[in-house]
């Protein structure tokens, strides 16, 4: 039998590499190889031949197609999210910094579920039994069913899953605190993360159970690890959020089962994570006053219409560099807005410190905010305060033109619904019409400027 030989991997990326360096090739982090045994070779390698199998059953693309079982939790913005409820057998990965509330929302989830009579386990590796019974004190959940342990050895984690009846629901939190003793590694290794991860997912296709699976994340916001692990499950959430805001922000990346980049929205509070129902309203804030420099977005998260206000400041600067500060949204698509201000429309606002922020702590992505970006910098630049019962959306392009975005209307109903009566939208799109709502088409960023400069009537 062959001997296990040393390999260093890369605990950022999960590459391997013969020998140990201080930089990875593949991920270009520093200090992150680490040692680890591997097994003798498997069955394919030089010498070995590969065990005689058997052929599979071939089917057409055609067939019976029945939508998979729903496991709602009664947490209607979590479902939201999973899109519909936990699907059963499916594995799921919940990432976000430390201390934002996953553990909170997964036993509020498991709680919802014991209530309705589901058997469901929450397995931790971080934290005592006698913390988690705190929580739930603290929480108003200590008469809810669930089922705990404190456990970070994978095959007592199986065994215990294993014993009595199947279970609908398990948490494991987190998986960097899982072990497996075949693996000579210690935990939170790539290889301990890859085998641990395996192993549970297999539990969950074999029997049935939901397993979610908690996972740190990194300086970039990144779920610590490999990426291997984010392709074994099914759905991947990050559980976002700025702890200077109470506002909590769960949003699926990737789902089998449902959207992707759809979100589901919560308000920290004493008593534990609380739905909100209706977040535009809570993301604009109070704009009784009109001020320069705020406007308002109606962006799109997945299937539901968000109206946010986006803040800019604009001021003079005495450096030779002025600054750049973006906090929700990205710092190049803020550039070329300006760029194409100055060549396209004569703005002079290069040579101005440029501060803005999504307010509430969301983050921005799509390219339909450009719009209210330009119209809250122009606004900032002149003094002149856009109307407050004013909503902004579209794509600047780079030859200065404003571009339609897709779900219009969906934008300009969620609009009405809240109150606004006016709405600046890219013009030659398709013709959208929201009683209640004026709508001003604007052509080109010379469009929006002459707009948003005006003097208020």
């Amino acid at each position: 039998m062959s001997k296990a030989a040393p390999s260093y991997v890369c605990q950022s990326c999960g590459a391997s590499h013969n020998k140990w360096s201080g930089r990875c090739d593949a991920c270009s982090e520093w200090n992150t190889i680490v040692e680890e045994q591997t097994a003798a070779p498997v069955a394919g390698a030089k010498g070995a031949k590969l065990p005689k199998g058997r052929p599979s059953r071939l089917v057409g693309l055609k067939g019976d197609n029945t939508a998979p079982p729903r496991l709602e939790t009664g947490i209607a913005e979590l479902d939201r999210v999973a899109g519909g409820g936990f699907v059963p057998g499916s594995g799921v990965l919940i990432g976000g910094d430390p201390g934002i509330g996953k553990s909170t929302l997964l036993l509020q989830a498991l709680a919802a579920l014991a209530n309705k009579g589901e058997r469901v386990i929450y397995i931790s590796g971080e934290e005592a039994i006698a913390q988690v019974r705190l929580r739930a004190e603290r929480l108003g959940l200590a008469e809810s069913a669930v089922l705990l342990a404190s456990e970070t050895n994978v095959s007592d984690i199986l065994a215990t899953m294993g014993e009595g009846a199947v279970p609908a629901v398990v948490v494991i939190d987190s998986i960097q605190t899982l072990w497996s003793p075949v693996i000579d590694s210690a935990p939170g290794t790539v290889s301990q993360l890859r085998a641990g991860s395996e192993a549970l997912i297999r539990f969950a296709k074999q029997k049935g159970s939901t397993v979610l699976l908690v996972g740190h994340v990194t300086k970039d916001g990144q779920i610590a690890g490999p990426k291997v692990v984010e392709h074994m499950v099914d759905a991947v959430l990050y559980f976002e959020g700025d702890r200077g805001h109470q506002f909590r922000v769960l949003r699926a990346v990737k789902n089998r089962f449902g959207p992707t980049d759809e979100i589901g929205v919560f308000e920290m509070s004493d008593g534990g994570l609380r739905e909100v129902i209706n977040p535009s309203r809570l993301f604009m804030g109070a704009r009784e006053q009109a001020t320069p420099g705020s406007a308002v977005l109606a962006g799109m998260e997945g299937t539901r219409p968000i109206l946010m206000e986006v803040q800019a400041l604009v001021s003079p600067s005495v450096l030779g560099n002025p600054r750049r500060a973006v906090v929700g949204w990205d710092q190049n698509r803020l550039s070329m807005v300006l760029a194409v201000l100055e060549a396209r429309a004569g703005v002079a606002i290069g040579q101005h410190d440029i501060y803005l922020n999504i307010a509430g702590g969301l983050k921005v992505k799509e390219p339909a905010a450009d719009l209210a970006v330009a119209a809250a910098l122009v606004s900032s630049l002149t003094g002149n305060a856009l109307p407050t019962d004013a909503v902004i959306f579209g794509e600047i392009a780079l030859s200065g033109a404003v571009r339609p975005v897709g779900q219009t209307e969906s934008r300009l109903k969620e609009a009405a619904k809240l109150g606004l009566t006016r709405a600046v939208i890219a013009g030659g799109g398709e013709a959208s019409s929201v009683k209640g709502l004026t709508l001003k088409p604007i052509e080109s960023v010379s469009d929006l400027v002459a707009w948003a400069a005006a003097k208020p009537a």
